[in-house]
């Protein structure tokens, strides 16, 4: 494969993201990437890949106390019927949506 290939294929797989910030915070940051033994950009694409998956984690799951699953739980297994306003919800969305698998 000819060095031009190679390098063409190297850069559609590198996405950049450019920001703007105040001097004094380039400045924390590259002594925190000095500290950490870690490039600028490695440090920056690092702390924003643990931060960025922190919070989707964060966001994504639900913690519940031991109180409030037993609670949950114990709707699930009822056998009551849906009330008025959760039916007409129902029809709303199958009308809107069409019926899921």
């Amino acid at each position: 494969m000819p060095a031009t290939s190679i390098i063409r294929n190297a850069s559609k797989n590198r996405a950049r993201l450019d920001v703007r910030l105040q001097s004094h915070s380039k400045a924390l940051i590259e002594e925190a990437a000095a500290l950490s033994g870690q490039s600028l950009s490695e440090y920056v694409v690092s702390t924003l890949l643990q931060q960025s998956t922190k919070l989707l984690q964060q966001h994504h799951h639900i913690r519940l106390s031991n109180r409030d699953r037993n609670q949950f739980l114990a709707l699930l297994d009822t056998q009551d019927k849906p009330n008025p306003a959760l039916a007409r919800a129902a029809r709303k969305f199958k009308r809107s949506f069409g019926k899921l698998a």
